[in-house]
């Protein structure tokens, strides 16, 4: 059974979602760091709506962060990049 092309196919779809899974939490671990390092304690509506997001959206907030000067301009940013 493991030598079927069925089970190697299933196999490998199964390790890439765990990949991504993992960077995707690497992503997030690193971007709630970086927020806590700009803003100092978040507020946890705020750090709910970013636990939502993807990868892409974790590396456009770290990004962000870099031209944010305050929490009303996280906010903003959050708003305008809110998942739909």
């Amino acid at each position: 059974m493991q030598e079927s092309v069925i089970y190697q196919d299933i196999f490998q779809k199964g390790e890439q979602k765990g990949e991504q899974k993992g960077e995707q939490k690497e992503a997030l671990r690193f971007c709630l760091s970086l927020l806590n390092e700009r803003f100092g304690e978040i507020n946890s509506s705020i750090l709910e709506r970013v636990q939502v997001f993807n990868k892409e959206q974790l590396e456009a907030l770290a990004r962000a962060l870099f031209r944010m000067s305050s929490i009303a301009d996280l906010v903003t940013w959050l708003d305008e990049h809110q998942s739909n």
